[in-house]
């Protein structure tokens, strides 16, 4: 898997949504002990937790979807591969393949029952400073 230190380096990337993110990532690493990895303004954060990692993302629009509490960021090796065999099979597209200024190319499904999954590809190394993230030195 490349390296990008735009995205943590977990396969798994679960994200959960909150009304207020600084808030939840504050209670997380003082309660869990998660430490901060990288904030996006204030709407997102980055967090890790040993060798795993978790998204806290700002909640928005209708909170009785499971799209809107939390999704899961699977981190592969060839999203466009990956994204001809899952399209294939009629999953509903929320956001095909799309390559990003933060170095990953992904594409965002919903399965059977509602839950989102994204899929990732780390195309370049891309320092988040780059593009407005700040990243906490670990």
């Amino acid at each position: 898997m490349r390296q990008n230190r735009s995205i943590p380096d977990a396969i798994v990337i679960p994200g959960l949504a909150y009304k207020d993110v600084l808030v939840a990532a504050k209670w997380l690493c003082d309660t869990f002990g998660f430490q901060e990895r990288l904030r996006i303004a204030n709407h997102r954060v980055q967090l890790l937790v040993g060798t795993g990692a978790v998204v806290v993302t700002e909640r928005q629009g209708d909170l009785e979807r499971a799209d809107f509490s939390h999704s899961v960021l699977v981190r592969i090796e060839n999203v466009d591969q990956h994204y001809a065999k899952v399209a294939a099979m009629h999953v509903k597209i929320i956001r095909p393949p799309q390559s990003y200024p933060f170095g990953e190319r992904q594409y965002t499904v919903e399965d059977f029952e509602g839950h989102v999954w994204t899929f990732s590809q780390t195309i370049d190394d891309v320092d988040p400073a780059s593009w407005g993230g700040l990243l906490h030195k670990q």
